[in-house]
């Protein structure tokens, strides 16, 4: 990956691209959960805030809430998901991403982002807890 990411404590991540913000789960997360058999995504125009929950996912070992990293507004959704939730156990990064947010205050939502964890940090944050 190209552009730079960032992660939370809770497992997400988050791409800044063209203006959006793309978000998904980890792949610690998702093998952390196991095979993954249903989401429940927000609605389209929904708006959150930083670290507020805004989906669940469903495993064969638990329900998660998955949080929103940079506060904003849901402008689009991976609807593939309902259908196919293996997509975020297979790929993550790429066709398991879960939502498109547009961030609601630019100035905050830097200093949300740049409070994530890098690549580096979040391998050697997981490597502590496993």
């Amino acid at each position: 990956m190209e552009e730079e990411i960032g992660f939370t404590k809770e497992h997400e991540w988050v791409i800044i691209k063209e203006g959006l913000a793309l978000v998904g789960i980890s792949d610690f997360a998702q093998n952390q959960l196991g095979d993954i058999v249903s989401i429940e995504l927000p609605k389209i125009g929904s708006k959150f805030k930083y670290m507020e929950a805004m989906a669940i996912i469903d495993s064969i070992k638990a329900s998660s809430d998955i949080y929103c990293p940079i506060s904003g507004e849901i402008v689009e959704l991976n609807e593939d998901l309902l259908e196919h939730p293996e997509q975020i156990n297979q790929s993550p990064y790429d066709l398991g991403w879960i939502v498109k947010i547009k961030p609601l205050n630019f100035k905050e939502n830097i200093k949300e982002f740049t409070d994530l964890m890098s690549k580096e940090q979040y391998d050697k944050y997981v490597g502590e807890i496993e």
